[in-house]
């Protein structure tokens, strides 16, 4: 494998965290708000009777009222969801998830599946990671699937007939703050969502592939790292990270004090405590910063970026902040690449990311192979972070075929090749 990008990682991951964004506005694969489906009953056999709603009922005030707790991926409630993607039937589910600390939390998202019947066999499940919408609640995908790029990344899945899952993560349009960047947390709505997609009657197996872009490939890693332990029911064949975050690290160590990473920073100062209550954001932010955090619940991934580069100057983080305990083991604890994973990973990245720099995901291969994963890369020239998608579509849709069709997975770590083609 090339190393020797260390130093150019370190510099160009300044950039690094301004990158968690999707916010949906950008649909790589064209409309999805196609309108030849609908569904007029939602198909539901789930432990605990999950409550049938119609398209016009409020799934989000329900996770809000008093529920009668369940495992994880039990559903809570199911409602159909018509005319937004092709030859597809759409659902939007509330299922029971964990917070880290082991309590049960309700969390939404979507489930698409081909239309009609089920077949007698078991369909491969796709779990689509999102990236960066937002904290408040009025942010959470589901709530708009038209706006979900992934959404319209699954119509080639429908037409493989694979059921494709869509979680909103933990906290997003359900109680709580969304735990911003925090891996398990994003990995544990991953893997539950596909739990829930098998109590629907749409034929959702056991085999799973797990498809994250920006902030989802930061989730779709961890959901990767974390599958063995929290979801040995599940057989995840392959996982595919497109411009995933990391060297969390090294970037908590350099200047923060650039505008453009203000509201990322804000983001995790304001949503940490939501899953480690002892990351107390007074013991490293200056005062100003504090009494701006609750910004975060005011609007989505614009409108709070916005006001964070328009209400603060000065750097969020006091000096000594990232020495201060417990938010340095926090940093490393939600690095991507320490562990090797349950399934070999495709890591996709465009060459002209300027959100995310394409030298990072560089080294996070090298992280990856010294833990002893199975990782292949690939760099698309001329892609930045949002078109990437598009330009590595087949490439993608092919992997994931190879993956399904039980085929061994190219690996950086055995060839020592750099991985950096598009082939």
């Amino acid at each position: 494998m090339v190393r020797g990008r260390r130093a150019l990682a370190a510099l160009a991951v300044a950039a690094l965290v301004a990158a968690c964004s999707d916010d949906g506005a950008d649909d790589p694969a064209g409309d999805a708000g196609s309108t030849t489906t609908s569904t007029t009953e939602a198909p539901a056999d789930a432990p605990g009777s999950p409550t049938v709603l119609g398209p016009d009922e409020d799934l989000y005030a329900l996770a809000a009222g008093e529920l009668t707790p369940g495992e994880p991926g039990e559903l809570i409630a199911v409602q159909p969801v018509p005319g937004v993607l092709d030859g597809a039937d759409v659902w939007r589910v509330l299922h029971w998830s964990a917070s880290l600390e082991g309590d049960p939390v309700p969390v939404s998202g979507l489930v698409a599946a081909p239309a009609g019947a089920a077949p007698d066999g078991e369909r491969t499940v796709v779990s689509w990671a999102h990236g960066t919408t937002g904290i408040a609640d009025e942010c959470a995908p589901s709530r708009d699937p038209v706006r979900l790029a992934g959404l319209a990344l699954a119509a080639p899945l429908i037409e493989r007939d694979m059921v494709v899952t869509f979680t909103d993560y933990e906290g997003l349009g359900t109680p709580g703050r969304h735990p911003y960047l925090v891996g398990e947390s994003e990995a544990r709505g991953v893997l539950d969502i596909v739990r829930a997609a098998q109590h629907l009657e749409v034929g959702a197996g056991d085999r799973v592939v797990i498809w994250g872009h920006s902030q989802g490939g930061h989730a779709a890693l961890f959901a990767n790292e974390v599958a063995e332990d929290w979801a040995p029911d599940l057989e995840v064949l392959g996982t595919i990270a497109v411009a995933p975050p990391s060297q969390l690290p090294v970037l908590a160590r350099l200047d923060l004090r650039g505008n453009q990473l203000k509201h990322f920073v804000g983001m995790i100062l304001a949503t940490w405590p939501e899953a480690y209550p002892d990351a107390d954001p007074a013991d490293v932010a200056v005062p100003e910063a504090l009494d701006s955090l609750d910004q975060v619940d005011e609007g989505c991934f614009p409108q709070v970026a916005a006001a964070w580069q328009a209400t603060l100057d000065e750097p969020l983080l006091r000096e000594g902040a990232l020495e201060t305990p417990p938010w340095p083991d926090l940093v490393e604890a939600n690095e991507p690449g320490r562990r090797p994973g349950a399934s070999p990973v495709l890591i996709v990245h465009g060459d002209d990311d300027s959100l995310i720099p394409a030298a990072s995901s560089a080294l996070l291969v090298d992280q990856m192979c010294a833990a002893g994963a199975t990782v292949h890369r690939r760099t698309y020239p001329g892609a930045d972070h949002s078109s990437v998608l598009a330009a590595a579509a087949a490439d993608t849709a092919a992997w994931i075929d190879a993956r399904t069709a039980g085929e061994a997975a190219p690996d950086d770590c055995a060839n020592g090749a750099d991985g950096g083609g598009a082939g």
